[in-house]
């Protein structure tokens, strides 16, 4: 609990295995859940219907585009048994000052130029660490996330972060596994790219996917 979320600090948690999730009205708290919640890249599964829905370009999938937009509509949408949002203005400020440093993305679904559903979160190193998703039509958020997966693990991203088990994501393939082995993988995949700190390539902690890159692999 405390501490605040300028870029070096939340860079920091993420590094240490730790997210901020807080409502409106509380302190600053930091999270470390055991089990963690995984997606590897040899489990993500993609439906026949998705598959489907991929293939004929249902949507327009976009990276990076509108990311205000994205992190606003997640905070926003209705989510059943949720009261509120833990996506607080405090928070929204944080992480757009991340993406503009090259931290965090956004991958975004738009049909006839609307956009209709999207995610975001950041990539550390080997690591990515999902944040939140929405959706206004049916799958739109489901495809906006399996292409950003796709791009990951094509940039050699060992695992996807999704903090705390949804039926959304294990239907993807995310499974728990126990915080040790989460912290495992978490070490593996920052070790890859060398430890942050003062002397360290920043571009290169980003990852190679920058996030000047607009357009997603086909």
């Amino acid at each position: 609990m405390g501490g605040n979320l300028s870029p070096g600090m939340l860079l920091s948690a993420y590094e240490q295995g730790y997210f901020p999730w807080f409502s409106q009205d509380d302190p600053i708290l930091w999270w470390s859940p055991d089990p963690r919640f995984v997606l590897l890249p040899e489990k993500l599964r993609v439906s026949e219907s998705m598959r489907k829905v991929l293939k004929r370009g249902a949507f327009d999938i976009r990276f990076d585009r509108d990311f205000s937009a994205v992190i606003s509509s997640c905070s926003e949408i209705d989510r059943p048994g949720q009261d509120g949002t833990w996506i607080v203005e405090d928070m929204i400020a944080a992480y757009r000052v991340l993406h503009e440093l090259g931290w965090v993305h956004s991958s975004e679904s738009y049909k006839d130029g609307r956009l209709v559903g999207g995610c975001y979160g950041l990539r550390l190193g080997n690591a990515f660490f999902g944040e939140s998703m929405f959706s206004r039509e049916s799958n739109a958020s489901k495809a906006a996330f399996l292409t950003l997966a796709r791009q990951l693990f094509a940039d050699g991203v060992a695992f996807i972060d999704c903090q705390v088990p949804t039926d959304h994501l294990r239907s993807l393939g995310a499974e728990e596994v126990a915080r040790s082995e989460f912290t495992e993988l978490l070490s593996a995949s920052l070790s890859a790219r060398g430890p942050l700190g003062p002397e360290s390539d920043a571009a290169d902690r980003r990852g190679k996917w920058s996030v000047l890159r607009r357009e997603p692999v086909a």
